[in-house]
């Protein structure tokens, strides 16, 4: 069995992987690493956690690791990113996996002041995560060139296409080098996606991993209907039931986590947050007192929870739906192990019954609901009236990503690489089975 340290990554990156907790890779990290690591370009499908953050975040530290400081205003890897949530999570990853190392990593995405932004980028850094707007504005601005580039990802690209971002991207990829290693990730691959492939890739190792899609048939499934307001006495009290041995309790955001965590800790429930902002004694401390028992709930979101193997949970709360479906399968993956059963339990607010269908789309079925609502409808017509006339007066405002995303025009001019001008032969394709992880 495939180990990371067979993988050949350096020492520093093996010690960081070892204190997230992971001893093997998943097998898209098995394909993906080797071939980057190999200076490949790579097209991988690959659904959200199978691990596939660090499947390119860990060759692109390997890669630029014992290096000096890089230039003023100067990239050395770029990492493209759909949405903010998914730029904090992922810069979240490369900090964790380059702890060992002095390697400097920025994020630079819409909706906040530029200038702190700008000061990170005027020092130079060696891993940058962007989203397509903001990024386009500090070139435009010309606090930064990319002119450096070595690696360029570009991950969730069909979220890129859905989100009208594909002309933004081609302008990015044109104002990069033509000798940069480059890797494309996607959780499917729609015409828009090959092209875009075919125009920017040279001749790569075609990477696919089955998605997860079905849970684990021992996990009694469930919906529970509710305002968000009765999120909080809704749990408490579910967490005081008798059949509750051990739970982890999921949030969307890393202050959602402390916030679920101290109101249970209010209740009388024992219980311990982990997320990127704790420091590794903090989480680790945490996790030993979830272990011991000496606190009966883990409060977690979705990245700290990766790699946490725990005996003997018998329920996972969703205190908040998923943004992504196949997150649902990994969380509630965390009961029924080892032969158990286990117990899911999933607190639905109105706004979140489209993760909910997603959901339920997923994996092939309706989860039995109490109080369940035959429509969105129902819900909105449970708001009061005074409460829907003061929503639509809400107006949301523009982040630079948004904008960018307005006025893009289309772009879809074919451009080579370094690879692309001296090789013409199709992509090598590798289906790997999925683990759950």
């Amino acid at each position: 069995m495939t180990t990371f340290t067979d993988l050949g990554l350096a020492e520093p990156i093996l010690r960081a992987i070892e204190a997230q907790g992971y001893s093997q890779p998943t097998p898209i990290q098995s394909k993906v690493i080797p071939a980057m690591m190999a200076d490949r370009d790579v097209l991988g499908t690959a659904q959200t956690g199978t691990g596939k953050t660090a499947a390119f975040t860990l060759p692109i530290i390997h890669r630029l690791i014992g290096r000096g400081r890089p230039e003023p205003r100067k990239v050395r890897a770029l990492i493209l990113a759909p949405t903010r949530e998914l730029a904090a999570q992922i810069e979240e990853n490369v900090r964790a996996y380059a702890a060992n190392t002095r390697l400097s990593s920025a994020v630079v995405v819409g909706g906040v002041k530029p200038g702190p932004q700008e000061r990170k980028l005027a020092r130079g850094v060696d891993i940058l995560i962007a989203t397509p707007g903001r990024l386009e504005d500090h070139l435009r601005n010309r606090v930064m060139t990319l002119d450096a580039v070595e690696v360029a990802v570009l991950d969730e690209a069909d979220q890129m296409l859905d989100l009208g971002f594909i002309p933004a991207i081609r302008r990015l990829f044109r104002a990069l080098p033509s000798d940069r290693q480059t890797a494309l990730l996607s959780a499917t691959m729609p015409p828009e996606i090959r092209r875009l492939a075919a125009d920017f890739l040279s001749n790569p190792d075609e990477i696919a991993v089955a998605p997860v899609s079905r849970p684990v048939e021992a996990i009694d499934q469930s919906v529970r209907h509710m305002d968000t307001s009765e999120k909080r006495d809704a749990l408490a009290a579910l967490l005081a039931e008798s059949d509750v041995e051990r739970a982890i309790v999921f949030t969307r955001t890393k202050r959602g986590a402390d916030k679920v965590s101290r109101n249970l800790e209010i209740a009388g429930c024992a219980a311990v947050a982990i997320h990127g902002n704790k420091s590794q004694n903090q989480r680790q401390r945490a996790l030993d007192a979830f272990r011991d028992g000496s606190a009966k709930v883990l409060v977690a979101t979705d990245i700290a929870a990766r790699g946490i193997d725990v005996s003997g949970v018998s329920h996972v709360v969703n205190y908040e739906l998923p943004n992504v479906p196949e997150a649902y399968v990994h969380r509630i993956g965390r009961t029924a192990r080892a032969g158990r059963s286990g117990i899911a339990v999933s607190l639905c607010a109105p706004d979140e019954l489209k993760l909910l269908r997603d959901i339920e789309r997923l994996i092939g079925r309706r989860l039995a609901a109490e109080n369940a609502p035959t429509s969105t409808a129902e819900h909105v017509n449970a708001v009061p009236a005074a409460k829907r006339t003061r929503s639509r007066r809400r107006k949301p405002s523009a982040s630079s990503d948004t904008q960018h995303r307005r006025s893009a025009p289309a772009d879809r001019s074919r451009t080579g690489n370094r690879r692309a001008a001296s090789s013409t032969s199709r992509p090598k394709s590798t289906t790997v089975p999925q683990q759950t992880i």
